[in-house]
């Protein structure tokens, strides 16, 4: 039986270029591939002799020879060897090279550079930073000591003695992996020499151990802003860990967490004091004063007969907006105090005042009217 030929096998024109091939070939392997037509008996046999095709199409010479002498070029030792079945280690190369193309995206983010990572990026750095309220209400600037890599001095980062360059790996010639056949397919993975980064160094800096940085601790200045709180993140870019062999530093992020504080207490950009006022102060009614997250003072005045829980609001006396826009506001809650360690005469006047103020207590006469009536229904 005569074999197709090669160009009409891939559903391309005599003399189509390098590109237009390998395009053809990546549509008819995704198309025959045998793990997606199971129920085809013939999808096998397709799926070889598309590789077969493709893998004389793409070599320059074995193209150049197909185009002038056909199949006969492979022919009695013609050409190099017969396509497809003497040559499975090519075979299987090609393959690969297409299935990179293929699926690279998913299996890692493609082969960019040939797979080689000659200067890996340094690793992300967190620095959890404790701020008073006060420090948040006002901004501060800030000196951390922050125990990091940074990059090694004796061999500018190359991680060579005397700051030498590396040389290119032997084991996988530069391309940070190898690859060895199973079957069918050809398994790539990092070359265990070179660690991916397709260079080796001949002889190590002494200081760093060839890594091109070393651990050390280093102070940084930070700038906190107004109005931060806990779970605030600024980033320090190029502050993080710094990257191997001269790669690029990572980036620090700095993590707020505002410490509890003794008078108020901070619901976004509002703050809230809970105020103590004297029973004889709620009753009659008054002026207090208040302290502000600013240090400074404000007079509230309480009205005549204020129960506990009652609120009142100080505008703008409240925690600045991280991004602008102004201030929050302050509540003041009062909290109504009952005497204690009272004197004999003390208890004497309250006693008479007890006797005499049925009506200054319309909450309770209300609610035992209602417990009465309860009373009363259950008996009945």
């Amino acid at each position: 039986m005569s074999k197709r030929d090669y160009y009409e096998t891939l559903g391309i024109a005599k003399g189509a270029a390098a590109d237009e091939i390998k395009k053809a070939y990546r549509s008819k392997a995704k198309e025959l591939h045998p793990d997606r037509n199971s129920g085809n008996p013939n999808a096998e046999a397709q799926f070889k002799e598309v590789n077969e095709a493709y893998e004389v199409l793409k070599d320059g010479d074995k193209k150049a020879a197909y185009d002038r002498f056909g199949h006969a070029a492979f022919e009695n030792g013609m050409g190099g060897g017969r396509p497809g079945a003497g040559n499975q280690a090519d075979f299987a190369s090609a393959f690969s090279d297409v299935f990179d193309d293929l699926f690279g995206d998913f299996m890692g983010g493609g082969r960019g550079g040939n797979g080689r990572q000659r200067a890996a990026r340094g690793s992300d750095l967190r620095y959890n930073l404790r701020v008073t309220l006060e420090e948040a209400y006002s901004g501060l600037q800030k000196t951390i000591q922050v125990p990091t890599s940074i990059q090694c001095t004796e061999c500018n980062g190359s991680g060579a003695e005397g700051g030498a360059e590396p040389t290119t790996c032997p084991t996988c010639s530069g391309m940070g992996k190898v690859r060895a056949q199973q079957g069918f397919f050809t398994v790539e993975r990092t070359c265990p020499t070179c660690s991916g980064l397709g260079q080796i160094i001949q002889n190590p800096c002494k200081k760093c151990h060839g890594q091109g940085r070393v651990e050390r601790d280093r102070s940084l200045s930070v700038n906190i802003p107004a109005g931060v709180e806990t779970g605030t993140r600024i980033r320090l870019g190029g502050e993080g860990e710094a990257g191997m062999r001269g790669g690029p530093a990572g980036d620090l992020y700095i993590f707020i967490e505002l410490a509890k504080h003794k008078i108020f207490e901070r619901d976004g950009s509002n703050l809230f004091c809970r105020v103590p006022v004297s029973m004889i102060k709620a009753a009659l009614g008054g002026d207090i004063e208040v302290p502000t997250i600013d240090g400074g003072r404000s007079r509230v005045k309480i009205p005549d007969g204020s129960q506990s829980g009652r609120q009142m609001r100080l505008r703008n006396k409240g925690m600045p907006a991280l991004r602008g826009g102004g201030h929050g506001d302050m509540f003041i809650e009062l909290a109504v105090e009952t005497p204690v360690n009272l004197t004999a005469r003390q208890k004497e006047l309250l006693k008479e005042f007890e006797s005499q103020s049925e009506d200054n207590n319309p909450e309770s006469k209300t609610f035992f009217k209602g417990v009465k009536g309860f009373w009363d229904s259950m008996k009945g």
